[in-house]
């Protein structure tokens, strides 16, 4: 179980890196965070700014002795990642990452690691559109969601550790498989950054100086970082596509009443929208995911 917990090793020192250290190192009194980065300007400072137990240079040294890896690098690296460290891992370690797509990095778990290292993904819904280390906090995960994916093969002691593990960290807990989450997700998550992203392209640079908070608000997750996002883009495709056309359907019923002067129509489609997100906000608050 997750007191059993003596290292955790941390691949990737940005926001959430860095948080989940800061996390860790707040949560766990006897446990030794390490965390490992490429980049000898980030170590620099996550030194400084001692978001670790220990932060070093080799990746491979970093998971020899580890009970749990977290990966929070790019989505794409894991792959690469998972074949790069394999030999290195213990008996019985668990290896999970924060990742916002599923069903690849099970896939690619699967084919590079080692059947004893027993693999779960992790996705804590907790971040912000700033990036690096400089950014940690270690109450990120407070009153967060993480979703856990699992397959008939995944270990069920390592899902209780991690459940346990997100638990102490702040986050409540469910679990899902990897193409449920991958779908969902398309839905709330990658979609809303893509019509964020696509209402800011749509408007002029001397346009744009005369937006107020509610264009501010809703195009705030589009000064996300470009290269991450790519890559969640292309490991969920599918749902990412099949997600923009539904939203292009919608448009087009509010074009269709808007050039047909249709009132009635647009005030039907305007308040289904607004019913939906007062049963979404109250049941938020129901959660305590958010203050009212």
């Amino acid at each position: 179980m997750v007191n059993d917990l003596r290292q955790t090793t941390v691949i990737g020192m940005g926001l959430l890196g860095a948080s989940i250290s800061l996390a860790v190192l707040r949560s766990f009194s006897r446990m030794k965070i390490v965390g490992y980065t490429h980049r000898p300007s980030t170590r620099a400072k996550a030194r400084q700014l001692g978001v670790a137990t220990e932060v070093v240079d080799d990746m491979i040294q970093s998971v020899t002795d580890a009970d749990l890896v977290i990966l929070a690098t790019p989505i794409c690296t894991f792959e690469s990642i998972f074949g790069e460290i394999a030999d290195a891992l213990p008996s019985g370690c668990i290896v999970t990452d924060v990742g916002s797509t599923k069903v690849l990095p099970h896939r690619w778990a699967q084919k590079k690691l080692p059947s004893s290292v027993h693999y779960v993904g992790s996705h804590p819904i907790a971040g912000s559109e700033q990036r690096g280390v400089e950014f940690a906090r270690d109450d990120l995960f407070d009153q967060a969601m993480c979703v856990l994916t699992t397959t008939k093969k995944t270990h069920p002691g390592a899902v209780r550790t991690l459940e346990s593990f997100w638990s102490r960290l702040g986050c409540f807990v469910k679990s899902m498989t990897p193409a449920q989450h991958d779908r969902i997700f398309a839905n709330v998550s990658h979609l809303p950054h893509i019509t964020a992203a696509a209402l800011v392209n749509a408007s002029s640079q001397a346009d744009l100086i005369f937006a107020g908070k509610g264009f501010m608000d809703t195009s705030r997750i589009a000064s996300g970082p470009a290269n991450v996002w790519a890559d969640v883009l292309l490991t969920n495709a599918g749902n990412t596509i099949r997600g923009i056309d539904r939203v292009i359907a919608q448009l087009r019923k509010l074009k269709s009443a808007i050039e047909g002067r249709d009132e009635n129509e647009m005030e039907k489609l305007l308040e289904k929208a607004r019913t939906k997100r007062a049963a979404l906000i109250n049941y938020k608050i129901e959660k305590k995911e958010i203050i009212s």
